[in-house]
């Protein structure tokens, strides 16, 4: 680049964009990359405070910021994503299905560690609409060593960092149990909660059953709907340590590997997750599932959704961010809870 007074800049080619801020009104480019400045541009680059330019000028060993931007944009852009045209030497990446934002955190760590180049992502594990801004990337300066942009490239090799997973419908079994609810003392609450949260992702209990505290019935249960074919089992209660509490017994016999029984998440610390060997998923959720309005049911679905694993590292991993506020007016996700992994 050149930098010249402005005054003195007529004919010359701009090599970024020049943005203008009118507030309340407006804030855009004014003149884009590649414009031809004339007499009459003058006035209008002065008044946004540009008494000099940056003029292009060719260097085979310097990127310019959009040819930069189109760089970090084909090693950050994975599936299912699109992009916008650079705009003021920045791109920003666009979900093109509903699903889980999924980052690699120690690509993008090591991207933003270069220096003069930058990634911003939501938060991996995010659940994301179709035609959501996920993701911006851009230099910091206007150019930049073509041998940087070499580099970054060949050490992020065929990984991309943002991703987002669709989610899969799902046909779920869910297994309500307790004395309680068997021998009509109290209404079964909990399983319209479920029904709710498995519509949010596209999904429906196909299977239904009510047990007592009987861990065998409950086992034969589990067994029952996976004969059926179901994609996941929900056991609802008995999660506590009482002693009538049976249902991590029961999920245990029925050959389920347990990934974790207990979770760093409040509300949801009694969770249970477990897979059988074909690697569905049998879960025991506590009673705060059904009460709460978000809970660590809420922060591992995205994963269940797009047949994630999750592992004993993950739940470990959700401690961080993992106390819900419990605000009087909910936000979720849009907040705090289980955001920090």
């Amino acid at each position: 680049m050149k930098l010249l007074r402005t005054q003195d800049a007529v004919g010359q080619v701009l090599c970024h964009d020049i943005t203008q801020i009118i507030k309340g009104e407006k804030k855009g480019p004014v003149f884009r990359k590649g414009h031809i400045i004339t007499e009459e541009d003058i006035p209008v680059l002065l008044s946004v405070g540009k008494d000099h330019v940056y003029i292009w000028e060719n260097d085979e060993n310097t990127l310019h910021e959009n040819d930069a931007a189109e760089i970090l944009r084909q090693i950050c852009q994975g599936e299912n994503l699109t992009s916008t045209a650079p705009k003021e030497g920045k791109i920003e990446l666009v979900a093109s299905c509903d699903g889980m934002l999924k980052i690699n955190v120690e690509a993008l760590r090591r991207l933003n560690s270069y220096g003069q180049i930058m990634c911003a992502t939501l938060p991996s594990g995010f659940t994301v609409k179709q035609g959501q801004h996920v993701a911006g990337t851009r230099i910091i300066p206007l150019v930049i060593e073509k041998a940087k942009m070499d580099q970054a490239k060949a050490d992020a090799g065929d990984v991309k960092i943002v991703n987002v997973l669709p989610y899969k419908p799902k046909k779920v079994a869910v297994i309500t149990t307790g004395n309680e609810v068997y021998y009509g003392r109290i209404k079964d609450t909990f399983t319209d909660v479920i029904v709710a949260k498995l519509a949010e992702y596209n999904s429906e209990m196909v299977y239904h059953a009510i047990c007592n505290d009987d861990d065998k019935m409950i086992t034969g249960e589990i067994n029952k709907a996976l004969s059926l074919g179901v994609d996941m089992v929900i056991c609802t209660g008995g999660m506590s340590v009482d002693p009538d509490d049976k249902t991590p017994l029961a999920i245990k016999n029925s050959g389920a590997n347990i990934v974790s029984y207990g979770s760093p998440v409040l509300p949801g610390a009694m969770l249970l997750v477990s897979y059988m060997e074909n690697g569905i998923p049998v879960l025991g959720l506590p009673g705060c599932v059904m009460y709460a309005r978000r809970t660590v049911f809420d922060l591992i679905l995205p994963y269940l959704f797009t047949d994630t694993p999750i592992t004993a590292d993950h739940l470990a991993g959700l401690g961080h961010g993992g106390y819900c506020r419990n605000c009087e007016v909910c936000s979720f996700p849009n907040c705090s809870f289980g955001k920090g992994y």
